[in-house]
């Protein structure tokens, strides 16, 4: 088995992984994440136990217990870009040896699940509601950067998204990858479900516009009227495509759950959005403790 250079897997001198600032024994292999790193609080005060709290840049982590289920909520901060250090780092923990520097023969897997907040991209989806993503669509770089294997469904979703959008003719390169059955069939009840489509910035490429031309004025109509059989996009946000995508290729479980603060259609936003990401937060976590996931 190669060794692992010190270059490539940078730990710490007390053996955390560098970034995320997390020993193997301190993460739990249900793993909650969220962009902000102020909301790790707002999920943990919800457990009956804390056993660990690790803090490195915007990378804040608390593990403990609610009931019997051993859970870790980790900040992401914000885009595709971060979420790829914590999703390596996050594997590392639980598949490397960090004694040898070896991958381990024995593959642990995760369930990651992203609470977070996103805008709606359907009239009738509302503020306040609840989004749970079949499927992460990207618009950033990432996972153009690793070996993705899309299935039959999700090629021809693609193809036919491109065709749709006319993106791939520019300079964005579209990718998609599922989430997990095993964790989506956990949030049907009082979840939207629909497509979350990942973009590489909150202005621009949402469509928003302030003092800068956009390069795709038509992006948001193209992203509201895209269907696919049953399929439609319901939401965009900045983390969720690259979380399933990292999932798929490492082997792990994921499901990206979002409430809507803003309606980007109807143009409304959330008039008490902490109330609303409260609501998921405690919603999401009593499935969460109460399945066998």
């Amino acid at each position: 088995m190669n060794r692992i250079a010190e270059s490539e897997l940078i730990l710490t001198k007390r053996g955390a992984v560098y970034h995320i600032d997390c020993r193997p024994e301190e993460i739990a292999t249900t793993i909650i994440t969220v962009g902000d790193p102020g909301r790790v609080k707002e999920v943990s005060k919800h457990f009956d136990k804390i056993e660990y709290r690790n803090e490195h840049r915007e990378f804040i982590s608390h593990t403990g217990y609610v009931g019997k289920k051993r859970i870790t909520c980790i900040s992401t901060g914000i885009g595709p870009d971060n979420i790829d250090i914590v999703l390596n780092e996050l594997d590392a923990l639980v598949n490397i040896d960090f004694e040898t520097r070896t991958i381990k023969e024995k593959f642990t897997p995760l369930n990651i699940i992203r609470l977070g907040t996103s805008g709606s991209l359907q009239k009738e989806i509302p503020v306040d509601s609840f989004v749970a993503g079949t499927h992460g669509l990207g618009l950033d770089n990432l996972m153009n950067f690793y070996q993705l294997k899309n299935n039959e469904e999700e090629k021809q979703i693609i193809q036919a998204f491109n065709t749709h959008t006319q993106l791939s003719s520019g300079n964005v390169s579209p990718y998609i990858s599922m989430a997990s059955g095993n964790l989506l069939k956990h949030f049907v009840k009082d979840y939207h479900q629909g497509i979350t489509v990942t973009c590489p910035g909150f202005y621009g490429p949402q469509g928003r516009v302030l003092r800068l031309g956009l390069a795709y004025p038509q992006l948001i109509n193209q992203l509201t009227t895209f269907h696919f059989g049953s399929h439609r996009i319901a939401n965009f946000e900045m983390e969720s495509s690259a979380i399933y995508g990292l999932c798929k290729c490492l082997g792990h479980h994921a499901v990206s759950l979002n409430v809507i603060v803003a309606n980007r259609i109807v143009k409304e936003f959330s008039k008490d959005s902490a109330a609303a990401i409260e609501h998921l937060i405690k919603h999401s976590l009593g499935i969460i403790a109460d399945s066998n996931l």
